[in-house]
């Protein structure tokens, strides 16, 4: 019987100890019932849980009940914007046909137009058809109300500014409040001090239908241990350093067309670029002065104004040209492409690249963890210097949300300190992470040092005993990288989908060719040894016209994108078999 009793007991205890280590929250369990959020995100599953787990704490002291975060993670910002977009197409096709309004095969193309305009009607439409068209497009714009149509998704948290923007147009986003309805404390401190910027040097960080949440940069990760079996003695510091043939099969890239940061990654590469090539031409000091001038003057595309020279103009199309090349020569060293931007960290931290391509947070949590208990880190990341802009992770209310309010309150709280402390504090420390240290920038001002704002300056000392790094150290203040870099769109802003397509075309789909191409020329001595070989390979799509700054803008436009992109694709596949042709005629391999 004692026996049967000791069991028993140990049992009973076995059971009780997740109960008794438990941490005390104070936050009861979820019930049927209880408030739900559905958010849709491409951030990885820390962010996810921390922020679940923190905003139903939250939420339970404000409002007095849990709220489950429903999270739909199908991929990228890419695959995001492409279910959003067939969703709220088929529900609103539904909710127009269900009240006997005919549906137009083209229905689709103009609810989610970027460009209609109700007061402007074609030439060569009728009125009667441009009639049709615009309720069409105002009945999608102006309907605000899950009961007509809805995606069934609350929020979009994450993607980029261009996402922000893109959706925007597409009338998928609405304001969370109306101007003067935003809470007190949220943008601005009650005597007007700016705590989120609308945007900083030339990136946008908020506006009325989206709000950035948290900064980042682009940079690059890197094994040192994998280095030196590569023979590679150099850190890299800057992007060209990757173009290095020493690098090549040992590169992680994600795929741009899927990831939309990595895409923002790639047109940061060409704006800088840009940058160094009008720098180079003599007009550092007067290209604030120059575009303004540009931007004033709105003449056609590549056309100067009085008093703007057309060598600066020429510069900046050779810096886009040579941006181009340089992803080029990246895609050539690259080991493979992946879907998942996430991947090519967790590979260098293992080893399996030498370097990669990734988001500062994606760099920094990695190498945390891969370098753990070692007496040397092995892994490394890097913010090219001056090569980075610094770019916000926004967070938006989707039209037709099921459950706005409970949106608005997610907005709140991602914005306030509470919500702006689990980005960079450490795990463990009160207001902090319960299980993951985030590593991520937040956009809130008083996160920072500020000389100007004594206030500022008193909320960033009581921060920083809790911060995992100090957010006042030059190559970790958000607010001093995007100082240090400035973003002008009109160089690269226009060519977000061409750059994601070229990338595929000239490094994804022609990559056999491509890797061959430079193999030869490597085994051949080098860029140097062979430079037909390389002018060979470098050459931009002839057909059916030369690509160049300016036709690119129209490009798709003009031809059909399908049929330009098959032609890409045989024209690189095409030339790189001569160069590689070339290269070995100096001696090469292929």
């Amino acid at each position: 019987m004692m026996r049967n009793i000791v069991i028993l007991m140990l049992l009973a205890t076995v059971v009780a100890l997740p109960f008794l280590f438990r941490r005390q929250t104070g936050v009861r369990e979820w019930r049927e019932g209880d408030p739900v959020l559905v958010v849709i995100t491409p951030m990885n599953e820390a962010i996810r849980y921390e922020y679940a787990l923190a905003f139903s704490a939250w939420h339970v002291e404000h409002f007095g009940a849990p709220v489950k975060v429903d999270w739909r993670n199908i991929g990228g910002s890419s695959e995001i914007s492409r279910y959003l977009t067939s969703e709220f197409v088929s529900s609103f096709r539904a909710w127009w046909t269900g009240q006997g309004r005919r549906w137009r095969p083209d229905g689709a193309s103009i609810i989610l137009s970027r460009s209609f305009h109700p007061d402007r009607r074609p030439d060569n439409v009728s009125e009667e058809d441009w009639q049709e068209q615009c309720d069409l497009y105002l009945a999608f714009r102006n309907t605000d109300d899950p009961t007509e149509f809805s995606s069934q998704i609350d929020m979009y948290f994450g993607g980029g500014a261009y996402d922000g923007d893109n959706a925007t147009r597409q009338g998928l986003l609405v304001p969370a409040w109306a101007p003067s309805e935003v809470p007190t404390g949220l943008l601005e401190t009650p005597d007007g001090t700016v705590l989120i910027p609308p945007g900083m040097s030339g990136e946008t960080w908020r506006t009325p239908t989206y709000y950035g949440t948290t900064l980042s940069t682009f940079g690059i990760c890197y094994n040192r241990d994998r280095m030196a079996a590569q023979g590679i003695s150099r850190e890299p510091r800057h992007w060209e350093d990757l173009a290095d043939v020493r690098w090549f099969g040992t590169l992680g890239v994600a795929d741009p067309t899927k990831s939309g940061s990595i895409a923002k990654a790639f047109e940061t590469i060409v704006q800088v670029q840009c940058r160094k090539a009008v720098e180079a031409a003599g007009f550092r000091d007067h290209i604030e002065a120059y575009e303004a001038a540009i931007a004033a003057a709105h003449l056609p595309a590549g056309e100067m104004p009085e008093g703007v020279p057309v060598a600066y103009q020429e510069a900046v199309e050779r810096g886009w040209a040579a941006g181009l090349r340089l992803v080029q020569k990246i895609g050539a060293n690259a080991r493979y492409f992946t879907d998942s931007a996430s991947k090519v960290p967790l590979d260098v931290g293992m080893g399996n690249a030498a370097a990669g391509l990734c988001i500062d947070f994606y760099g920094r949590f990695e190498a945390v963890i891969s370098n753990g208990g070692r007496p040397v880190e092995s892994m490394a990341y890097v913010t090219p210097l001056g090569g980075s802009g610094v770019s916000a992770d926004p967070i938006s209310i989707l039209r037709g949300a099921p459950h706005r309010e409970i949106a608005q309150r997610f907005i709140e709280f991602l914005l306030s300190p509470e919500g702006q402390q689990l980005w960079c504090y450490r795990v463990g420390e009160p207001g902090g992470p319960v299980k993951y240290a985030l590593q991520r920038f937040p956009i809130r001002r008083d996160f920072y040092p500020s000389a100007e704002h004594p206030e500022l300056q008193a909320a960033y000392e009581r921060h920083r005993p809790h911060t995992t790094d100090d957010l006042g150290t030059p190559t970790l203040n958000a607010y001093q990288l995007a100082g240090e870099y400035v973003y002008h769109a009109r160089w690269t802003g226009g060519y977000y989908t061409l750059l994601r397509d070229l990338i595929r075309v000239m490094c994804m789909d022609s990559a056999v060719e491509l890797k061959h191409a430079w193999k030869a020329i490597a085994d051949a001595g080098g860029p140097d040894a062979c430079p037909d070989a390389v002018a060979m390979l470098e050459r931009l799509p002839q057909v059916p016209e030369p690509l160049t700054w300016t036709s690119g803008l129209t490009l798709y436009s003009r031809y059909d994108r399908l049929d330009l992109l098959r032609e890409w694709t045989v024209q690189y596949r095409t030339q790189y078999a001569e160069a590689a042709r070339l290269a070995a005629g100096k001696g090469g391999r292929p």
